[in-house]
């Protein structure tokens, strides 16, 4: 559920014609999530012109490398015919372009072949995809075995199948059937660490509750990064009461809505840019001084999800409730993990989580949002790396890196 269902909001605003009655709805709704990002917009429109900034956002999307690490590329086939788009990075095999190669598994003498390595599978949340998960990957690239994939409907994954066909709605169990058909495609044998945030988190949730003897047979560790078990229609953003009943009562109808006028929408939604990245910047991270090209690496992210999948997936949180599914994880080592800045899992849905996993490694990040993996993905790759020495993913003392400062005035280390 990521990059916030507050942000998701900006999507729907400045459409025309016909439209304008519900438009004019979820500009009321938009406005009290919006209050504190929008004064800051106006501030700077008084003194930076929309050309200037127009200028800006073009010179961030070059700034970085944020986005662009590249694995061998592969699909998946969800059983509602969905193609789901995923990438392999291979253990310790880079080409002089740093993009992976596929390493042949070697064979035993007399025909035997080694055992299958441990792969960790990285899921992203919503209105995100698998470049999300930049930090880490550039940081476990070539120690560890790696999948990273895009969730139906977003990134380079097909359009939900069944959801076209309008034979049933988006839910988080058709996530779980997905990550069961990428593992199935990409790791079909051997151990696995599971990696999830936000919506992702909910995906391996989804997944443990359908298919318990995958769990119980092939995973060896799991990480929960910002994301809940259940409960989600009770998350307030941070917002007064009324706030989130506004926000709660219109939302729903006015998404469903405007995804059937997508070209509107989409026209609207890119001239309030401004006040769309305030929204995005509030909603996903906790501190005041995150780099400018990290933040519109994220805002360039949740802009391409179009309104029509925004859309889709809302109605499917508030239904989430895997609590139960829990249980499968208590016998492995677990990392879950949560900023304490977060508005839209916040950190109270983790500690939920770490409770009925008494063995669970908690860890609350100090100033930081929902998107923790880019607001402080030292940390999230630290922790990451101590799970998956825990289960010999990686060989004892394995050094990472300290790969990914983020912070504007972060000094090297």
């Amino acid at each position: 559920m990521s990059e916030s269902r507050a942000a998701a909001l900006a999507a729907v605003v400045g459409t025309s014609g016909g439209w304008r009655r519900a438009t004019g709805i979820a500009g009321a709704a938009i406005g009290v999530v919006a209050a504190g990002a929008a004064a800051t917009v106006a501030i700077e429109r008084m003194t930076v012109g929309r050309d200037v900034r127009r200028k800006a956002r073009l010179a961030l999307d070059a700034t970085g490398p944020y986005g662009t690490l590249r694995g061998t590329p592969g699909r998946a086939v969800a059983d509602d015919g969905t193609e789901l788009y995923y990438e392999v990075d291979e253990v310790e095999d880079t080409g002089p372009d740093d993009s992976a190669r596929l390493v042949p598994r070697r064979r035993r003498l007399f025909g035997g072949r080694t055992p299958a390595p441990v792969t960790v599978v990285f899921s992203h949340g919503y209105c995100l995809n698998q470049d999300s998960w930049h930090f880490q990957r550039a940081a476990l690239r070539g120690v560890v075995r790696t999948v990273h994939w895009d969730q139906r409907s977003h990134g380079r994954s097909g359009r939900g199948a069944a959801q076209l066909r309008d034979e049933e709605p988006l839910s988080i169990d058709q996530l779980g059937r997905d990550l069961k058909a990428v593992i199935d495609a990409a790791a079909p044998e051997g151990p696995l660490v599971l990696v999830g945030h936000s919506m992702g988190g909910m995906t391996v949730m989804a997944l443990a509750a359908q298919y318990p003897e995958l769990i119980r047979e092939r995973v060896v560790a799991t990480a929960f990064v910002g994301t809940s078990s259940g409960r989600l229609g009770e998350v307030n953003f941070g917002l007064p009461v009324a706030g989130v009943n506004a926000v709660r009562r219109v939302l729903p109808g006015v998404l469903k809505a405007l995804g059937r006028r997508a070209d509107l929408v989409e026209k609207g939604r890119r001239a309030t840019a401004d006040l769309f990245a305030g929204i995005i910047k509030r909603y996903s991270f906790a501190g005041r001084d995150i780099d400018p090209a990290v933040a519109r690496f994220a805002e360039r992210m949740i802009e391409s999800t179009p309104i029509d999948v925004v859309a889709e997936f809302y109605p499917a949180f508030t239904d989430h409730d895997k609590t139960e599914a829990l249980a499968l994880f208590r016998d492995m080592p677990v990392l879950v993990l949560a900023g304490t800045g977060d508005l839209v899992t916040p950190s109270e849905h983790s500690e939920a989580i770490a409770a009925l996993l008494p063995d669970a490694e908690l860890v609350l990040v100090p100033d930081a949002g929902h998107l923790v993996l880019l607001e402080h993905p030292e940390v999230v790759t630290d922790r990451l790396a101590d799970l998956l020495a825990r289960v010999g993913a990686v060989p004892a003392g394995t050094t990472v890196g300290s790969y990914g400062r983020t912070s504007s005035t972060a000094q090297p280390g």
